[in-house]
């Protein structure tokens, strides 16, 4: 799932992504029988061919289709190439012209693309900083939403009544007057980063026995922290198994993690001949969030949903389209 926080890509994954053309493939239309609800008006992008690209996971299936069917409604030819495994390949085909806009998150531009090693604290500002200096590679961040996909602790009800925690620091705290109750379910990759389980050490003043930390795949975290293996196991703060399971997410109250804001990009060349692909959009990322986004991605992978369906019914719900 690179893009996501938890698998950021090495130089050397980058260059051989990029040599070996990620996967790219032609594509096909979309072709959803859609007219303008309260975005799309007018058909702004009428004559527009536009190439819509996401990565592979769920929640990019899910804002690429969003996408997709926004321009639809505006009026323009769509081709599908969303699903790209990696994020290389998506970005490449958004830099390169290959396909004209898909959702990207700000973390994974300022961090992996734009090669910078530290993240700015301030939503807004990470945003600015990332849109400022990827003007020179063409490609054009419009505005970003409130839907965050960064790393999170969190603990079952259970656990919650338990020990009553509800942001990192009182984690922390917790760490230091009973030790033995802070135990971990964790990546491997996150056990190790300087922005993951190390760092938030560091930030937090805190400091969890190695035999309190249990690594596994990030699928089980999920069902072992349900079930109260660990007291606190690795989110990622928009999944779906958050809201499913019931879990209680620790607030990062002193902003460690990095910020993982989605917001459309477009090829700057696109967005000059078709302007009003801004205005189409903006409304829908006004709307998105992380408890939108929890929503949508379980519909998915809790109740086995179609992503396109479910972004289709999500877009006719919200009254931003009209099934035709």
């Amino acid at each position: 799932m690179s893009g996501r926080p938890g698998v950021r890509l090495t130089l050397a994954a980058v260059l051989l992504a990029v040599v070996s053309g990620c996967g790219l493939t032609s594509g096909s239309p979309m072709v959803d029988d859609v007219e303008p609800g309260t975005i799309g008006r007018g058909k702004p992008l009428e004559g527009a061919e536009l190439t819509v690209t996401s990565k592979e996971f769920t929640e990019q299936l899910i804002l690429g289709a969003i996408m997709g069917i926004a321009f639809q409604a505006a009026g323009a030819e769509v081709v599908d190439r969303t699903g790209i495994q990696g994020s290389v390949g998506s970005r490449e085909a958004v830099v390169k012209g290959e396909a004209d806009a898909g959702w990207e998150y700000t973390g994974t531009g300022w961090i992996t693309y734009l090669g910078n090693s530290r993240p700015i604290p301030d939503p807004r500002e990470q945003w600015l900083a990332v849109r400022d200096a990827d003007l020179e590679n063409g490609v054009t961040w419009l505005e970003p939403s409130e839907l965050n996909n960064t790393y999170a602790l969190a603990m079952n009800q259970a656990n919650y009544e338990r020990y009553r925690t509800r942001t990192l620091s009182a984690v922390a705290e917790l760490s230091k007057t009973d030790p033995g109750a802070v135990t971990l379910c964790v990546e491997g990759e996150f056990a190790n980063r300087a922005d993951g389980l190390p760092g938030m050490e560091k930030a937090y003043g805190m400091s969890v026995p190695a035999g309190n930390i249990t690594q596994m795949d990030s699928g089980i975290i999920y069902t072992q922290t349900a079930k109260g293996a660990c007291a606190y196991g690795e989110v990622y703060t928009t999944d779906g198994r958050i809201k499913s399971m019931n879990l209680v997410v620790m607030e990062d109250d002193k902003k460690f993690f990095p910020n993982y804001n989605a917001a459309p990009t477009v090829n700057s060349r696109t967005l000059q001949k078709w302007p009003a692909i801004a205005e189409v959009l903006a409304p829908v990322t006004e709307k998105l969030d992380n408890n939108v986004a929890q929503t949508l991605n379980a519909r998915v992978d809790v109740d086995g949903e179609d992503p396109h369906q479910v972004a289709l019914d999500w877009m006719v719900d919200e009254g931003f389209v009209q099934e035709g």
